[in-house]
């Protein structure tokens, strides 16, 4: 895959220029879109802060500065959304604001699959972390290769 080494997914995403286009169609789908309002009751009336720890976050999470750190500190993941219940409904709200976000890029067929596949992996991960506190909840196991697990910018 030519995506996953070095900064090949940030530079293919246009940098962090890219990614900050990328992110306000993101949350623009998400103001717009009646079906992820309940998704958008979980951020705050502003999303200023939050367009911005998301472009920054993506940045070093795609092989780019690791901006999101350096700006606001280190960033455990699961912890941090542990403070909302994320359910499968919520997840997949997510993900499709994202795909429709990725559709209106200038992206390569290729990279946009790509992207969009890497950003199911922990989607679907933190779904499954929240069903897994409820008793009743169906339960299934995403299998992570190590690459996978720590991102895929090829970084530790």
């Amino acid at each position: 895959n030519t995506y996953g080494p070095a900064d090949a997914s940030y530079q293919a995403a246009g940098g962090i220029d890219g990614l900050r286009r990328l992110v306000a169609d993101f949350y623009r789908l998400m103001d717009e879109r009646p079906e992820a309002a309940k998704l958008r009751s979980l951020h705050a009336e502003s999303l200023e802060q939050a367009s911005d720890k998301l472009a920054c976050f993506l940045s070093g999470w795609l092989g780019g500065p690791k901006l999101y750190s350096e700006k606001y500190g280190a960033i455990a993941i699961p912890a941090f959304h542990a403070q909302w219940p994320i359910s499968e409904q919520l997840s997949q709200s997510w993900l499709s604001c994202m795909q429709q976000a990725i559709a209106l890029q200038p992206y390569p067929a290729a990279f946009a699959e790509y992207l969009l596949a890497q950003l199911r992996v922990p989607a679907r991960r933190r779904s499954d972390r929240s069903n897994a506190l409820r008793p009743n909840a169906g339960r299934r196991r995403c299998l992570l290769s190590s690459r996978t697990a720590r991102g895929f910018s090829g970084s530790p």
